[in-house]
């Protein structure tokens, strides 16, 4: 009963695969098609963004007022 289960022989270990150079890239943002060069700089592009996104402040307190209300929904159960 005690038997050891090996994978079968013309699986590649994850060891190999993880150190494979991947020759066909997509691109993170719409999954198209991309060369290694247009990767690597699409890459650095999105790494250099400095785009700091805030959100307006009405909407900053519905999110704050739904929090709230999930705290306290538990507690207080007949709120809507």
């Amino acid at each position: 009963m005690d038997q050891i289960v090996l994978p079968p022989a013309d699986d590649v270990p994850e060891e190999i695969l993880r150190t494979e150079i991947i020759f066909e890239a997509r691109s993170p943002l719409d999954g198209a098609p991309l060369s290694p060069a247009d990767y690597a700089q699409l890459h650095s592009e999105l790494a250099t963004r400095q785009t700091v996104l805030t959100l307006n402040s009405d909407i900053r307190f519905i999110i704050l007022l739904l929090q709230a209300r999930r705290a306290f929904k538990p507690v207080i159960p007949f709120l809507p």
